[in-house]
Order: structure tokens, then C-alpha cells, then sequence
């Protein structure tokens, strides 16, 4: 026993010892004012000494004054390896793949240009990585933080806005928001993302998603599994204009476009079974959306969600036999079927 306990020891205080190395990567469009409390609170990280990291700003065709932000937070040689490349091609999922393939650390962070991680947020993911070292991805606890105090009819959307938040204890999970969302660079090459990413995600100013989902899905369906871990905590500054019931409408189509993307995704049956199964769904969302009992903000966006997914489907159906083939069940393996409704999956 005493082996035992002493062999257990030494596990301990080698994963402890471990070397944990992760690029940050800020993808940014547009959002100079919002990019400098990024870069501000990540230079207020409070990380022990054996944690390597650097930071990377992908800036997406901005036109406003982003390059001088980082310059500027460069001149202050705070922030590890801070650096600025530029993504011509517009979209959060091409820039986070120029920011994968831009950088070399087994770990790659994912960090919004509106999200404000706490000073513990980096060393918390570093500790996650080194106990479940078989993950694929890792997240941690997304906070809505409210420019302005949230009327009533948004605070049951939160989903809306990536909040995460499941338990106080870690625990494996089906999918991750894309805030904050910290994955292996081995698993987004296995799954083959990094090679062929297929799902758009905020091109420019539309409302569109998905392409987080897609990536937690296909590492999860590659064997990787994702884990939650509630001492990394990351706030999401939600702008004034986005409290609108106009923009709740908008972007829950945007969602439910996406939902439907993301169902052929993981769907583990052939073309014809999922395109019964879509259609039923889509009728079935937009009658719950017209008698489910609920208020007039709340049933419109739910209905625009319907008709969202239904346009989905029309998509998907459009698709040549080509695209639909790689499309179908490009997240899926023997035996795993994803169901989360919360995020974006299937149901």
C-alpha cells in the first residue's frame, strides 16, 4: 500500500510540474474600443511560472484603429509575445483558423473581442489542461456582463449570448461556447477542422454562427471529449445595442439557421432519415413558437428561431451531393449522438 500511495504521490507532483504552453488567440473585427479592455484584462493574468503563453491578435479586415491598440499594448511589453496578423477573408471561422495556423502551442485559446477574462481565468484552463490531459477542449464559466441593466424579456435568452455556466464542479460536457473556448491543436487537426472547416461563423456584421459548435462537435466526435471547469471565469460584455427585441429576433434566425447546419453535422444516419427527421422538426418548432403559452417578445423570437431552422434546412437541402457528403455526420462516431438544445444542437 505504501508503494501504491507513494507511486500516486509522484503522479501528483509530476502533472503538477508539467509545462503548460497556450497561444491566446483574439479574433477582432471592428472593435478597436472593445479589443483594449481585452488586451487589459489578460494583462492582469496572475499565472505561475512553469505556464507559457503568448498572445495573438487576429484582426479581420478591421478599418478602425485596431492596429494602433495593439501596437500600443506592445510598446508596454506586458502581454507575452503579443503580436498583430491580418485576415483578409471575412469571418470568425477563417480568422481562427489563420490564428491556429499561426501559432505552435499544443494549446490554442480561443478569446473574443468582448470577452473579459478574470485574473485567475488562465491559470485556472492551465490546471484543467493538466488534469484531464486526454481533453480536447476545454471552457470554463461565461458571465453576461450587461452594459446597461438587461430588461426582462432578454434575461431567458442568455444562451443567446454564450453565457455557460453548469455546475460548481468540473465535469465533462457535449459542447462548449466558442468564448473562451481553449482546445488541443492535435484534436482540431485529427477531426479535420483545421483542413476543412465548414460551418461560417459572424461574417462581418451578419448574424450568423455555428462554427464554434462545429468545432467542439468534431473534436468531440473524433474521440476527444470536452471538459467544464468553473474556476476559469470569463465576463461577456453584452453592448446596449444588442438589448433590442429587434436583435433578439435577429439573432435567434441567426441561431436556428445554424441549428440546422449543426443537426446534418452530427446526424449518424443517412441523408433521407435526417431530411424526415429536420422536416419534422421545423414544423414542430413553429408550432410550439405560435400556442406554446409565453410572452409577445418571447414568442416572436422563438418563431424567428423556427423559421431560422427551417431556412437551415432549406440550405441544406440545396447543398450539391458533394457538399451534403461532407457535410452529414462530419462530428459523429460510432455510438455518440449529441443532444444539447441549449447549445445549438440537435433535439
Amino acid at each position: 500500500m505504501r508503494n501504491l500511495d507513494d507511486s500516486l504521490r509522484m503522479n501528483s507532483i509530476t502533472a503538477s510540474a508539467t509545462t503548460v504552453v497556450i497561444d491566446v488567440v483574439i479574433c477582432t473585427y471592428n472593435r478597436a474600443s472593445n479589443l483594449e479592455g481585452v488586451l487589459a484584462a489578460l494583462s492582469a493574468q496572475r499565472v505561475d511560472p512553469d505556464i507559457k503563453w503568448s498572445v495573438l491578435v487576429v484582426d479581420n479586415a478591421s478599418t478602425d484603429h485596431t492596429a494602433s491598440v495593439v501596437g500600443a499594448h506592445r510598446a508596454r511589453q506586458v502581454l507575452p509575445g503579443l503580436r498583430r496578423v491580418l485576415e483578409s477573408e471575412q469571418g470568425l471561422t477563417w480568422a481562427r483558423r489563420r490564428g491556429v495556423r499561426e501559432t505552435s502551442a499544443p494549446w490554442i485559446a480561443f478569446v473574443d473581442d468582448d470577452n473579459l477574462v478574470e485574473p485567475g481565468w488562465l491559470q485556472a484552463i492551465a490546471e484543467a489542461i493538466r488534469t484531464h490531459p486526454q481533453a480536447g477542449g476545454i471552457g470554463g464559466r461565461v458571465a453576461l456582463d450587461w452594459e446597461q441593466p438587461a430588461p426582462d424579456f432578454i434575461k431567458s435568452f442568455g444562451f443567446c449570448f454564450a453565457e455557460q455556466e453548469t455546475g460548481h464542479f468540473a465535469h465533462e460536457v457535449s459542447s462548449l461556447v466558442g468564448a473562451g473556448m481553449v482546445v488541443k491543436r492535435e484534436a482540431l487537426a485529427g477531426c479535420g477542422w483545421l483542413e476543412r472547416p465548414l460551418l461560417g461563423d459572424r461574417i462581418g456584421k451578419r448574424l450568423v454562427s455555428g462554427g464554434d459548435v462545429e468545432i467542439a462537435q468534431r473534436v468531440r466526435g473524433a474521440g476527444y471529449p470536452l471538459w467544464y471547469t468553473p474556476e476559469a471565469v470569463l465576463r461577456h460584455r453584452i453592448s446596449r445595442d444588442r438589448l433590442s427585441r429587434r436583435y433578439l429576433v435577429r439573432v435567434n434566425y441567426g441561431l436556428g439557421s445554424s441549428e440546422a447546419l449543426v443537426s446534418a453535422l452530427i446526424w449518424p444516419g443517412d441523408w433521407k432519415s435526417w431530411r424526415r427527421a429536420a422536416r419534422w422538426r421545423s414544423a414542430k418548432a413553429i408550432a410550439r413558437a405560435l400556442y406554446r403559452p409565453q410572452g409577445l417578445v418571447a414568442r416572436l423570437a422563438s418563431l424567428s428561431f423556427a423559421i431560422g431552422f427551417a431556412r437551415g434546412v432549406s440550405a441544406c437541402m440545396g447543398l450539391a451531393p458533394e457538399g451534403r457528403q461532407a457535410l452529414l455526420g462530419a462530428a459523429t462516431r460510432r455510438g455518440v449522438v449529441t443532444v444539447d438544445y441549449r447549445q445549438g444542437l440537435w433535439q
